[in-house]
């Protein structure tokens, strides 16, 4: 039935005004170009050409097939280009499934050089797999997880990205503003505003309050991190964020960190992505580019 070539055929005799023509330039005999368009006609039981003296002068199926070969070979060559771009990692689409909260500033510093240094690869980034991102990156939903905490799973990786320090964070002319570092006891008196997380999955919960046996006076969800931190900023409570977070919103609003426990709380960010998709050089350049962009945010990092 009716093949590429067919098309191809009926598009160079038209430009090239012969049968010998078109043949030279699409590589074949004349006699292979005349077979494969006969056998066309007997299958579709119409004729494509008729011949007027020495010139061929295109029968209305004729027309109609060259309109279809003028508006679908370039489509095929586009989607060739493409799909060659895609096996040499040049061209794609890069969605990114967020599990932390904050990382989100982060992102938007990794993201803004990433899109002009890969053009053609669409980048998505999805918050709503922040309590499902393992399930999304293993059914291919998205292609990259942000996380502070990796789930080992056969055919995933991790890699880590940058250190981070946990801190608490208060209003300037809070009590703990001056401290060396928060006890856990200090907590009970204490209203603690957080993101939308199960207290299983906050690190001063785990990490902090409850291997000591304690909880705050009151726990406050905020979804959005501005709001959070102008409540802290106003004395409506505290939070725990990354380090550098808190010395970015600090340029603007009135907060400091406070180390949780002498020791403080060492953390890490990991992209996450399928161990199969690794050698894409669209994602191997994200992974580089993020842990490029990542030093400037932690410089103040205390180990």
């Amino acid at each position: 039935m009716l093949e590429r070539i067919h098309l191809n055929i009926v598009q160079q005799v038209e430009k090239q005004g012969s049968l010998t023509k078109a043949a030279s330039v699409l590589h074949v005999t004349q006699s292979a170009l005349s077979h494969s368009m006969k056998k066309l006609e007997e299958q579709l039981g119409t004729q494509v050409w008729r011949r007027e003296g020495r010139s061929l002068q295109l029968t209305q199926a004729g027309q109609y097939l060259l309109f279809v070969a003028n508006r679908v070979l370039p489509q095929l060559d586009l989607a060739e280009d493409r799909l060659r771009q895609f096996s040499q990692g040049e061209r794609g689409r890069l969605s990114i499934g967020m599990e932390c909260h904050p990382c989100y500033q982060w992102l938007l510093k990794v993201v803004s050089p990433y899109l002009s240094q890969w053009p053609d690869v669409d980048v998505d980034v999805k918050q709503r797999f922040q309590f499902g991102g393992i399930g999304a990156l293993i059914g291919f939903e998205i292609d990259v997880l942000v996380t502070p905490d990796p789930l080992y799973k056969p055919g995933l990786k991790f890699m880590p990205v940058f250190d981070y320090e946990q801190v608490l964070v208060v209003a300037k002319d809070h009590p703990f503003a001056g401290i060396d570092y928060l006890k856990p006891e200090q907590m009970t008196s204490e209203v603690l505003i957080s993101y939308p997380v199960d207290i299983d999955r906050l690190d001063i919960y785990n990490q902090f309050m409850l291997p000591a046996g304690i909880t705050p006076m009151r726990h406050k969800v905020i979804e959005t991190t501005d709001i959070m931190l102008q409540m802290v900023a106003s004395g409506r409570g505290v939070s725990a964020l990354p380090r550098w977070l808190v010395d970015e919103y600090a340029q603007q609003l009135e907060i400091v960190p406070v180390r949780l426990g002498k020791q403080g709380i060492a953390k890490q960010i990991f992209l996450g992505f399928r161990e199969t998709d690794s050698d894409i050089g669209y994602l191997e350049a994200f992974v580089t580019l993020a842990k490029a962009v990542s030093p400037k945010f932690t410089k103040n990092f205390a180990k």
